[in-house]
């Protein structure tokens, strides 16, 4: 076999146990890798300080970088996401939905988990811990395939939390990781039909594509996100600022930052010189419509490219619209179902807002930034769903899961 073939029989072997191991054991090896990962953390900072070199002299973005970076704080954030995910409710073993047929058959649906999950991602070394924590909570077996740029960073993680997991009593092969950044070991997990269930791509737009594309093995398919803040007519415009600011600038390189600012006519004068004011102090390129620039001379003229374009980095595209109509459109146009935001102080406007815009999360007066697992109250997440088949939006435990019938018969046969 080769070595992906090989890990994902195992990983089969494994999940076959591991759907049965108690979620004593469980929660017990999550709390061994939350405290393994602390313990560990110099030798998990070595390895990351080699991707980071790498990262800089392949001229990585700034924003690229610091989705790679790694730092002791960092490190116990993901730590505590473990130890959060530990403290969450069992999703194995939930019956409903059970009722009893004419016939005296008694029928429900019972919780079990997705089997054997193949997780292919590009520079994020907190998704090695946020899915292999996930997978084993749900009582899933993971195969890992990060992104070269973080390679050394994930060969570390996962030598620690597979020691913890194993220590604590979980199957050995439940967590695996393909440690080669050959591409080609990449087509070939796609095509693992006989052992994985199912594959999760998170990245940027080519990767997601790609494995949509090629895969043999059913995909969730994760998001791009071409997310967008419309500030309506009448917003409290020092609140619109704070969102979008927040929205642009608190993390700009990951899925639910803002990429594009509508802004209703009757606003722009008063909040566009402001506004973009504030995103230029903290490096954000504006790239905006004629009315834009027309309002700040600065302002790069934007491109048809840029409404379409998620770009993961400080910059911004711009554009001033008639009304909520026209924000619709435009949603609806280039919108990717991800994360939309409206500020306004209508009512009757939000509502609409949330009934027309089609993404897996809409807001009402709050930051694109909260279309987060952990922000939702989920724990660690493996992923934002922008599908509509299975789960959509933060995918938590329960998003993990599948279920079967159970039934309950006393000799019945069929006439």
């Amino acid at each position: 076999m080769s070595e992906v073939e090989e890990k994902a029989a195992k990983a089969r072997q494994a999940a076959r146990r591991l759907a049965h191991v108690p979620v004593g054991i469980r929660n017990k090896a999550l709390l061994s890798i939350a405290a393994e990962l602390v313990n560990s953390c110099k030798y998990i900072l070595a390895a990351n300080t080699m991707d980071m070199e790498a990262g800089r002299a392949k001229g990585l973005s700034r924003a690229l970088l610091d989705r790679l970076l790694l730092t002791p704080e960092r490190v116990e954030e993901m730590a505590l996401g473990v130890r959060a995910v530990a403290a969450l409710p069992d999703p194995l073993g939930v019956v409903d939905g059970m009722q009893t047929l004419a016939n005296g058959l008694q029928v429900g649906r019972i919780r079990v988990p997705l089997g054997v999950i193949g997780i292919i991602y590009e520079a994020r070394p907190n998704v090695t811990v946020d899915a292999a924590a996930v997978c084993l909570k749900a009582g899933s077996a993971v195969i890992l395939r990060g992104g070269s740029e973080a390679f050394q960073s994930n060969l570390a993680l996962v030598q620690v939390l597979a020691r913890a997991a194993v220590d604590a009593g979980i199957p050995e092969g439940a967590l695996g990781m393909i440690e080669t950044t050959d591409r080609a070991a990449v087509d070939e997990l796609m095509k693992q039909r006989a052992y994985l269930d199912v594959i999760i791509p998170r990245g940027g737009a080519g990767l997601i594509q790609s494995v949509v594309d090629n895969s043999t093995v059913p995909v969730i398919e994760t998001g791009v996100g071409n997310c967008h803040v419309f500030v309506d007519e009448g917003a409290d415009l020092d609140q619109a600022k704070n969102i979008v600011i927040n929205a642009k600038c608190q993390r700009p390189g990951v899925c639910n930052a803002m990429e594009t600012l509508l802004v209703h006519r009757a606003e722009a004068a008063s909040f566009l010189p402001v506004t973009l004011e504030a995103l230029k102090e903290r490096g954000v390129e504006v790239r905006g419509c004629p009315a834009t620039c027309g309002l700040v001379p600065w302002v790069v003229p934007a491109t048809g490219e840029d409404w379409g374009t998620e770009f993961l980095d400080l910059i911004c595209a711009v554009k001033v619209v008639e009304g909520i109509d026209e924000a619709l459109d435009h949603i609806y146009c280039y919108g990717t179902g991800h994360s939309e935001a409206i500020v306004t102080r209508d009512w009757s406007r939000g509502r609409r807002f949330l009934q027309e815009v089609d993404a897996a999360a809409v807001y009402v007066n709050a930051s694109t930034r909260f279309t987060d697992g952990y922000q939702f109250g989920f724990g660690a997440e493996i992923g934002i769903s922008t599908q509509k088949l299975h789960a959509r939006g933060p995918m938590g435990l329960k998003e993990l899961t599948t279920y079967k019938y159970i039934v309950y018969g006393d000799g019945q046969v069929r006439s």
